[in-house]
């Protein structure tokens, strides 16, 4: 077995020799040749020297057998489309002796970047070295990094062997998430929003939630009536509020998008939608997000999730969203119609009559009802529309979602999210639309 490695060993030696090593190996044995035929005594010594460099490092360079560990670190892990993140890599001697020089290498998605290399000097035994590097990525998805290659050479450059580590890690880059504005939605409901309604607090008295009382409990909580009914004191429980439940509805279908790339209606929603999730669970909301595939990926509280990693699990799906290939919002009412009251919030593409009437009849079911709806016709790269319907069939949806109770906000290439979301403020009575001439 140890010859079987052995000899493996020399050959992958012999495959990494590098362009110096075969030119001193080819130079030393035409040294060689030359020496026979000029009858030259010192050109065979200087042949033999030649080609005996290049063979010694294969030698060396096969049996080395450092025990090398490596760690790899994201700072972030999750990445914002357009910023940049850093991967931070660390190699471990963990051997009794010196290594020679290690050159390092990380394979990267095109994407991010070139593939990052770094060359270490020798690491002493139990040491370290520690290297880092920078990735961005203007599109949204998760990208594998790694495995780290390490590859092994001689000091003069004659050979080098390329070993590579199992372990890779995953960079997620998630949509692009700005900051919205606190305004007051219209048709806010039970729970922590702007209301703060409680249906504790306009609960009657038979409806009072009760417990066992305890320690250090006011006595002016006492329920003298259940106390007199159980034989033992029993007191009021702290009046809490509903979680305030919200539901951002993502429009995926490809039918409804136009544009490519990071400039099409689709990111621009993927974006919307990502904000807005975001803004509801830093405000308190029981946020789900959902899409017309029926795909649901629940708020705080389910699962034990906390808002944060709640929001992580709603950005690593829309890290990952892809178009569609639905033709109505069908598979997304059921979910809708037993979600049960809360705010909805719709990112919608191109809407047909039909379905403008199924979004109006879920309205009541909403205990406000908030649509961005894309008038894609004004995204750059997408088909033409005719001038004489295309606007007309637009301001027609926004008509009628608007009649069926819906607040809608009408949405054009180039818009800001945080100006829009000011647009959805409760105390305005619609959201303001420009009306073009032949739009």
């Amino acid at each position: 077995m140890a010859q079987s490695d052995s000899a493996s060993g020399l050959r992958a030696g012999f495959r990494g020799l590098t362009t110096r090593g075969r030119s001193f190996l080819a130079a030393g044995v035409t040294a060689v040749v030359c020496s026979y035929l000029l009858d030259q005594d010192a050109l065979l010594r200087v042949g033999v020297l030649l080609a005996a460099l290049p063979l010694v490092a294969v030698v060396v360079v096969a049996n080395t057998r450092y025990r090398v560990a490596s760690g790899r670190r994201l700072s972030p892990r999750r990445a914002i489309a357009g910023q940049e993140a850093r991967v931070h890599l660390r190699v471990d001697n963990v051997s009794r002796v010196p290594t020679g020089v290690l050159l390092l290498e990380d394979k990267v998605p095109y994407v991010l970047g070139p593939r990052p290399r770094f060359v270490l000097d020798r690491v002493e035994p139990r040491g370290h070295r520690e290297v880092s590097y920078r990735v961005r990525s203007d599109l949204r998805g998760r990208y594998p990094l790694g495995p780290l290659q390490l590859r092994l050479s001689d000091p003069f450059g004659m050979c080098e062997v390329t070993r590579a580590f199992t372990a890779s890690d995953v960079l997620t880059v998630v949509p692009q998430v700005q900051a919205l504005p606190a305004v007051r939605l219209s048709g806010e409901w039970i729970g922590q929003g702007e209301s703060h309604s409680r249906t504790l607090a306009l609960a009657g008295d038979d409806d009072v939630i009760l417990r066992e009382y305890r320690p250090g409990d006011d006595l002016r909580r006492v329920h003298w009536r259940s106390t007199a009914k159980y034989g033992e004191l029993m007191v009021r429980r702290e009046e809490q509020p509903q979680q305030a439940r919200a539901t951002v509805l993502l429009d995926t279908r490809e039918i409804a998008h136009r544009g490519s790339g990071p400039a099409s209606s689709f990111e621009w929603a993927v974006s919307c939608a990502a904000s807005v999730t975001v803004h509801l669970l830093e405000r308190g909301y029981q946020t789900r997000l959902l899409t017309d595939a029926g795909q649901s990926v629940p708020g705080p509280g389910t699962g034990g999730h906390s808002t944060a990693d709640a929001s992580g699990l709603i950005l690593d799906a829309l890290a990952v969203a892809d178009l569609s290939d639905g033709g109505t919002l069908s598979r997304a009412e059921d979910p809708l119609r037993t979600g049960g009251e809360g705010l909805l919030v719709a990112v919608l593409g191109e809407l047909d009559d039909a379905q403008a009437t199924r979004l109006g009849r879920l309205r009541s079911r909403a205990g406000g009802a908030i649509a961005f709806l894309l008038d894609t016709g004004t995204w750059a790269g997408l088909r033409m529309l005719a001038p004489d319907t295309g606007g007309d069939d637009f301001r027609a949806r926004v008509r009628q979602l608007r009649e069926s109770g819906w607040t809608v906000v009408p949405v054009r290439a180039g818009d800001s999210v945080p100006d829009l979301w000011r647009a959805a403020d409760g105390s305005r009575t619609t959201a303001p639309y420009r009306e073009e001439a032949g739009a």
